[in-house]
């Protein structure tokens, strides 16, 4: 089977090189031509651990090449869709122009030239990206006006996580197949087929339900993680210790402890803009339902306010001139994505307010330096440390989490920091004469 993977993103990188792994011919296009040439030279574009690897392994197989040139999808038997869909400059909807335009490029390819003649055999094309509800519906009826009754849509939603996406993609935890016709199943099922026969759960649904599976999942753990950080402003306002109380919610079965961890909240090129897409897609469509998703989202950005005047607080309000280490710029550890990264917010903030900030980041440091040039960053945790006035815990990686406080005590100018991970071993910072804070645990 040949495939073609349409937007070589993150997501399209990452998928192309998994089919090829499983052992698909696989052509990827992009029209970022850098892009195109770093992968097709084996190197990821982003920091992904085990992708390179991978892209080698099939670039050197042949199984695996990248061009600019759509036209070189009109040999494939299935079609992913892989193009980023972020979210609007001016709202909260979702940016469809990329997708839209992926889709009638691929359409003209599919119709055999200007002909527009239907395709040579019946051919699925499979949305991956993460759209509004109701898209998919849209783009079928587009797909078949344009490149005739023979093509058929599928919507199979991918559930990555960055630092380990390449697990993901060759061993996830479930697979949703959104059909609307008899070839988009049976044509998965063949593709995924490893995973299947390893025991993978697959949910057939309609287009819809699949494109709310990714929505929801993101918004679910986003409430998730908003939820247990506004407990945290009610333990910091009682004495109470949210660690322990996250700890105690999540021996219940049905909250369960993973992401019940208090702290600077959430970031990234997903979350973020799913919650407020679907929030505004819901609005939309009369649903009044889901307008508890606000609140979500501003529990999530108030935390980065927090951080900000916790560590305002420490040095009595007079930020101007003191020197602030940040250690992390990533929105989470083994990423070096710093798109809406509450840690890089706050240096930013901070920065602003006139601090002295100096950033380590073990990975992101390049990715961030573009962002936010007018920050300073450090090439280790400890330079970024010295002579500084406090320092802050935000990206728990786990270079962080096994530091020696007694090593950062040697060169800093005061012992203040501010866990805003909360993961650090406070005891152990403490004996090592630092004054330790944290977001809701004493």
């Amino acid at each position: 089977m040949q495939v073609s993977v349409i937007g070589t993103g993150y997501l399209g990188a990452v998928h192309a090189a998994g089919l090829a792994e499983l052992g698909f011919d696989v052509v990827g296009i992009d029209h970022d031509a850098a892009k195109v040439a770093a992968l097709g030279a084996g190197r990821a574009p982003f920091y992904e651990p085990g992708l390179e690897p991978l892209l080698r392994k099939g670039t050197e197989s042949g199984r695996l090449r990248f061009t600019t040139d759509v036209a070189a999808a009109a040999g494939a038997d299935v079609h992913f869709l892989c193009v980023g869909t972020p979210q609007q400059p001016d709202g909260l909807r979702a940016d469809l122009s990329h997708l839209d335009a992926a889709v009638d490029a691929l359409a003209g390819v599919l119709a055999d030239g200007a002909a527009g003649r239907p395709p040579r055999r019946p051919t699925l094309v499979v949305g991956k990206s993460t759209v509004p509800v109701g898209t998919a519906a849209r783009l079928a009826t587009r797909l078949q006006e344009v490149a005739g009754p023979g093509v058929e849509l599928a919507w199979n939603p991918e559930f990555l996580r960055e630092g380990h996406a390449v697990d993901d993609t060759l061993r996830p935890d479930r697979i949703v197949l959104g059909v609307a016709g008899p070839t988009g199943e049976q044509v998965l099922r063949r593709v995924y087929a490893e995973a299947v026969a390893a025991g993978t759960p697959v949910v057939v649904s309609d287009l819809a339900t699949a494109e709310l599976v990714k929505a929801g999942a993101n918004a679910f753990l986003a409430t998730k993680i908003s939820f247990i950080n506004a407990m945290a402003e009610l333990c910091a306002a009682t004495g109470a210790n949210v660690t322990t109380l996250a700890e105690a919610l999540g021996h219940d079965v049905r909250i369960g402890r993973r992401f019940l961890d208090a702290g600077l909240g959430f970031g990234g090129g997903c979350l973020p803009k799913d919650v407020r897409a679907l929030r505004a897609r819901a609005e939309e469509l009369g649903v009044d339902a889901l307008s508890f998703l606000d609140d979500v989202d501003r529990v999530n950005r108030d935390r980065r306010t927090r951080v900000v005047e916790l560590a305002s607080g420490l040095l009595e309000h007079r930020l101007e001139g003191r020197r602030v280490a940040a250690l992390g710029a990533s929105f989470k550890p083994h990423s070096d994505d710093v798109r809406d990264s509450p840690a890089l917010e706050v240096a930013q903030r901070l920065r602003e307010r006139g601090a002295l900030v100096r950033v380590y980041d073990p990975v992101a440091a390049t990715t961030a330096a573009r962002v936010a040039p007018d920050l300073e960053y450090a090439d280790s945790a400890v330079t970024a440390c010295r002579d500084a006035d406090v320092v802050l815990h935000l990206t728990e990686w786990p270079e962080f989490r096994a530091a020696d406080p007694h090593a950062y005590a040697e060169v800093v100018g005061r012992r203040l920091v501010v866990d805003a991970r909360n993961c650090l071993p406070r005891d152990r910072w403490r004996e090592a004469g630092w004054h330790y804070v944290s977001l809701g645990a004493a």
